[in-house]
């Protein structure tokens, strides 16, 4: 199933965790993928690991910091200039951030994890959107967060930057459809990426394997979600298959969302 031929798909935080999941998964599906990140490395490995995996798979890789607007203005611009058109916008770019109470979260923390998880997926979608429009055609997906539909305690900038991408996906749902563009958000649980390891860290040092077990024990599921598990859910929601899913928020964390 080629559901991406001749789709061209921009992915940021594409150089690790879900963002290189889902490029996996839509190359295999013959999408021209434009992967940004930060980290020149991380990029680097992805493009090995998709080429690996799909030979023929077109990659542009494009450094950038989500949360410089000017950086964000010129990876879009870089995919127009490259491909005439965004099929699909994987807007995924985020970070975690230190966790404490918010009585003892410090300031400059807050404004950081709020810049890359909520500025620059606002930023992201200012630009992409303007070029949808303008085609009449687009599908979006934003990475909101479990800590985006309920509180997960010790994460106020997390949380609060998840909301809010929540909130743009509805507000820009309802905005956009009318111009053939559907947008919606992912809200993964506790998928074993990078960051989630980082997570554990911070919770169990150097037992943060055990941290971990003792995290997914609570879980409905008794696990953690897998990336290659977000990569097919992205696939899908950027395909034109979930065209009429818009301004929605879907949930994949083996229903935590859903139990006290």
């Amino acid at each position: 199933m080629e559901r991406f031929q001749d789709k061209v798909v921009i992915i940021t935080g594409g150089g690790s965790g879900l963002g290189r999941a889902a490029a996996l998964q839509m190359a295999k599906e013959g999408a021209n993928l434009v992967l940004v990140d930060v980290d020149k490395e991380g990029l680097e490995t992805s493009k090995k690991e998709i080429l690996s995996a799909s030979p023929n798979a077109t990659i542009e890789l494009f450094e950038a910091n989500v949360a410089h607007e000017s950086e964000v203005k010129q990876y879009v611009e870089h995919t127009i200039n490259t491909f005439g058109k965004i099929d699909g916008f994987f807007n995924n770019a985020g970070i975690e951030g230190k966790q404490n109470l918010t009585e003892d979260y410090e300031v400059e923390e807050f404004q950081r994890v709020v810049k890359i998880n909520l500025d620059g997926v606002f930023y992201g979608m200012k630009y992409v959107l303007k070029e949808m429009k303008r085609q009449g055609f687009g599908s979006i997906v934003n990475t909101a967060s479990v800590g985006g539909i309920r509180g997960v305690g010790n994460q106020s900038g997390y949380a609060a930057s998840k909301h809010g991408v929540v909130g743009l996906t509805r507000n820009s749902g309802v905005e956009y459809g009318q111009y053939g563009v559907s947008i919606k958000a992912i809200a993964p649980g506790a998928i074993m990426t990078p960051m989630v390891e980082g997570s554990l860290k911070q919770i169990g040092g150097e037992n943060w394997e055990e941290a971990g077990k003792e995290f997914v024990s609570v879980n409905p599921m008794k696990r953690f979600g897998k990336p290659e598990e977000i990569g097919y859910l992205v696939a899908f929601l950027l395909s034109s298959q979930a065209d009429f899913i818009n301004a929605a928020v879907i949930p994949i964390d083996g229903g935590q969302s859903y139990q006290y």
